[in-house]
């Protein structure tokens, strides 16, 4: 069966962005791609991706090199198995996307729905993003299926310390006891009922200082100055992008 649909974000970060400015004129705080063996500033094209081995040495890889690598544009999901949801521990979620159905296929995408959630099953997939391959899981919820990207297995970083190597003896009394506590504070989790103080503290800390917000200065041009104007910048942007991707 084969269900077409589109991807869309499901959650976002809702912390404050900053710039870094100078406290004297509120000027933006730029920085330069500049190599520290010889102190000039390199263009994008002559940028590498170099991995340090243990020993200090780096091993140079170039987009060719990345281009070799096995990589798919297949955009279809290739659904492994479907496990029971509660197998799978939260630790190994990334990021969720909501699925929506491609116009004919929303008929198959309430049916494959429903009858995950008769089973009480997830499916386990692979996707192609950015070219490489990812782990996912999708999972009902309400009325639409959801998208969770995976960490693979070994990204997961084993629990090895030492008190867990130590023989713990827990009286019968005091398991009880603990039992009737959990029990007693027992409750369905409502997630409207919690709130971000801090980021809410912050909000109003910001607007409080709205009225003394001050324009970004225009940069000052110099000869050799590397102030960089709004081209320039969005020209970076775009590079990052690009080096993100690389």
């Amino acid at each position: 069966m084969s269900i077409g649909v589109r991807a869309y974000a499901a959650t976002k970060d809702h912390d404050f962005r900053f710039h870094h400015v100078h406290r004297a004129d509120a000027g933006r705080i730029r920085y330069r791609r500049e190599c520290e063996a010889c102190g000039e500033e390199i263009d994008f094209a002559d940028v590498a991706r170099g991995y340090e081995l243990p020993d200090g040495r780096l091993v140079l890889l170039d987009r060719a090199d990345f281009d070799s690598l096995p990589s798919s544009s297949d955009r279809a999901m290739q659904v492994q198995y479907f496990a029971r949801a509660g197998d799978i521990h939260p630790i190994y979620f990334q990021r969720s996307y909501y699925l929506e159905p491609e116009d004919n296929a929303v008929q198959s995408y309430a049916l494959l729905r429903q009858a995950m959630e008769r089973t009480q099953r997830l499916a386990i997939v692979k996707i192609c993003l950015r070219r490489r391959e990812v782990l996912a899981a999708v999972q009902p919820r309400g009325d639409m299926l959801v998208l969770h990207t995976m960490f693979w297995p070994d990204e997961i970083l084993p629990a090895e310390f030492p008190v867990l190597q130590r023989e713990i003896t827990v009286r019968p009394q005091e398991l009880a006891a603990a039992t009737a506590l959990v029990t007693s504070m027992a409750a369905e989790f409502r997630p409207g009922e919690f709130t971000d103080v801090y980021q809410e503290a912050l909000a109003d800390l910001i607007e409080a200082k709205t009225e003394a917000a001050q324009s970004p200065p225009i940069p000052v041009q110099r000869d050799g100055d590397t102030t960089m104007d709004l081209l320039e910048a969005l020209r970076l942007s775009v590079e990052r992008a690009r080096l993100d991707d690389f």
